[in-house]
């Protein structure tokens, strides 16, 4: 094929023989797996093999692409932990207090 790109993640290419445009999410060397996310969203796994064997350029994130749909996650996942941290506080609160009370309730000496 008439262009080699190795594979790196974060990066987008276009197959010039289908057109279609994906990224690069991962490559396993060990397992020498490369993981892509298609522009409507699909990923898939191909190995080095049908990489080498794909007429490939790299290319810009598409246009109208939602990488802000990642950080939706990530915000969601944040929120999340805002919910999981008040949580926790309002528990150790009541921990301590329990420690306390227990700590008195025991002593006969006073």
């Amino acid at each position: 094929m008439g262009r080699d790109h190795n594979p790196v993640p974060g990066k987008w290419y276009e197959s010039l023989d289908d057109e279609e445009v994906f990224k690069v999410l991962s490559v396993d060397e060990d397992a020498e797996l490369i993981e892509l996310q298609y522009e409507d969203g699909d990923i898939e796994e191909i190995d080095y093999e049908t990489w080498q064997e794909l007429d490939l350029d790299l290319t810009d994130e598409p246009e109208g692409w939602s990488s802000s749909e990642d950080d939706d996650d990530d915000d969601d996942l944040d929120d999340d932990d805002d919910d999981d941290d008040d949580w926790d506080d309002d528990e150790d609160e009541d921990d301590d207090e329990d420690e306390e009370d227990d700590g008195y309730g025991d002593r006969d000496d006073y």
